[in-house]
């Protein structure tokens, strides 16, 4: 690790006075960084950019998506419906398969009907029909005729469109006749079933409302617990990171709490071991031995290595064989046992080995998320502190730079603490054991515990500056306070680019099979 003055510019936490030349000094190296940012493409351009759908916009969100199907293809609100619920709402695919499969057959992958997309509605034959589900003799004026030509009893619709409803299938209601794809007219549906059971026909509305969210790859609703009743679009990349106006911030593409730079299955996987009894079964494996008549686990608490469970069974603690009950200091009734079993050594000191690297990684991420509870409480005496401090002042003086830093300390103490599950899986034989040689893996493994390192001594030392008592301090050393404040908080955020660009480019991009996206770093996330 590089010396803590190559990223605090030799600016002790404690000393409040910094001389011209090194304040000249930090000015410059401030600037560098900066024009170094906007070098490597950080420009809020390169992220996705999401957006906010509240209950009441979701309607108008959809219409629009609905609108430029509509006016491009000539098609009827139901029918571009229909199209883009088979297609996820990815209206640019629809474009793009238009041209390689054709109308026709665009059309009738999707159950639009091709020979006519006009509603038939009532059929306009003179005389009473047979239906061919109830085989009952029915008035013309009681049938109704769907895009694709088949025709049926209103009664029989009407079952048959409650039923799909109830199922929770009412996105695409397909026609009952044999081998008929068509998805039958949202406009029939509703009047036919509004008529018997409004409840049911309102959950039909509602239904094809939320298709917007539920069907759409872009769209997915906020997980907040209650639910706030929002969600969120993505324009770009599912792999992000996005806040919901109800301040939750979660993962788009696993809907769990924002994990970067975790990848998805890591978290799942990290998540999973921690809630399970996978390191309890490990510390019993390495501990105790299975009792060879009830095969409960035995742990000796003594220097013997006759041992006896508790349901009465004597066996040797070496090689866990049953025994008799009677022993010398150098033999052991009817048992002998002086074979070395290299396998079994193996498999002890392996679970031994595992247990003491998770109980590593475990401890440190523990302690970062715990750091970030005791920092979040920053955030009221931070703004206490900062309405001190403006009534102090005879002037208007801007004290952003505080709230500016506990945002920082917040965003990179998160990083700082995914960043222990991620080496976990990175560096562990669980998901890249044939990827990497371990000559490869050690050096990754040297580099991406440098840059941990780097962050993690700033960071702490963003934290002791934030828990200052600034009311107590003169106009000048708050000056020079704020001074170091930016710049520490600009070298945290360039150690996060630093740790993302690590992993993208030095750990995962020259694994060739790896399936792992990270979500990019989100300096204000």
């Amino acid at each position: 690790m590089a010396d803590d003055e190559d990223y605090l510019w030799s600016s002790d936490v404690e000393d409040c006075d910094l001389t011209d030349q090194e304040d000249s000094m930090e000015e410059k190296v401030l600037q560098g960084l900066e024009d170094e940012s906007k070098e490597e493409g950080h420009e809020e351009g390169h992220w996705s950019r999401s957006s906010v759908i509240t209950k009441e916009s979701l309607l108008a969100a959809q219409k629009k998506d609905l609108r430029n199907v509509m006016e491009l293809l000539g098609l009827k609100e139901q029918h571009a419906r229909t199209l883009l619920i088979h297609y996820r709402w990815d209206a640019e695919r629809i474009f793009e398969l238009l041209d390689q499969k054709g109308m026709d057959r665009l059309f009738s992958e999707a159950g639009v009907p091709t020979g006519g997309v006009d509603n038939k509605g009532l059929s306009t034959a003179a005389n009473p029909l047979t239906c061919n589900v109830c085989f009952e003799t029915i008035p013309a004026d009681a049938i109704f005729e769907m895009n694709c030509g088949h025709s049926f009893c209103n009664d029989c619709w009407t079952e048959h469109f409650i039923v799909k409803i109830n199922d929770g299938q009412s996105r695409r209601i397909r026609c009952m006749a044999p081998e008929c794809s068509a998805v039958c007219d949202e406009a029939i549906i509703r009047d036919l079933v509004s008529a018997r059971c409004p409840d049911i026909a309102d959950r039909f509305d509602r239904f094809l409302l939320e298709s917007y969210i539920e069907d759409n790859n872009k769209v997915k609703w906020c997980p907040s617990v209650p639910h706030c009743g929002n969600a969120i679009r993505v324009d770009g990349d599912i792999y992000c990171e996005v806040e919901c106006a109800c301040g939750l911030q979660f993962c788009f593409s696993c809907s769990s709490e924002a994990h970067s730079p975790c990848s998805c299955s890591m978290w799942e996987r990290w998540i999973e071991k921690c809630r399970d009894e996978s390191e309890t079964v490990n510390w019993i494996t390495v501990n105790t031995k299975p009792c060879p008549k009830c095969h409960k686990p035995v742990e000796k608490n003594g220097g013997c290595n006759l041992v006896s469970c508790i349901c009465g069974q004597a066996f040797c603690w070496l090689c866990g064989g049953a025994t008799g009950r009677e022993h010398t200091w150098s033999t052991i009734a009817g048992h002998s046992c002086g074979r070395f079993e290299e396998d079994q050594t193996k498999k002890t000191e392996r679970a031994k080995h595992d247990l003491q690297r998770y109980a590593h990684y475990y401890s440190r991420y523990k302690t970062h998320t715990d750091s970030l509870k005791q920092e979040s409480k920053l955030t009221e005496t931070i703004q206490r502190n900062i309405s001190i401090l403006e009534e102090k002042q005879s002037r208007i003086i801007d004290f952003s730079w505080l709230t500016d830093g506990l945002n920082r300390l917040f965003r990179s103490r998160r990083v700082l603490s995914y960043s222990y599950p991620f080496a976990f899986y990175m560096f562990g034989d669980e998901l890249f054991k044939d990827e990497m040689t371990t000559e490869e893996r050690e050096l990754k493994q040297n580099l991406f515990q440098d840059q941990q390192q780097q962050l993690e001594s700033n960071v702490e030392k963003l934290s002791m500056f934030l828990e200052k008592d600034f009311p107590s301090f003169s106009n000048d050393e708050i000056t020079s306070i704020m001074r170091h404040m930016k710049n520490l908080s600009n070298v945290v955020d360039r150690l996060c680019r630093q740790m993302y660009q690590c992993i993208e480019n030095d750990l995962l991009y020259s694994l060739q099979r790896v399936t792992h996206c990270i979500a990019p770093y989100k300096p204000n996330f």
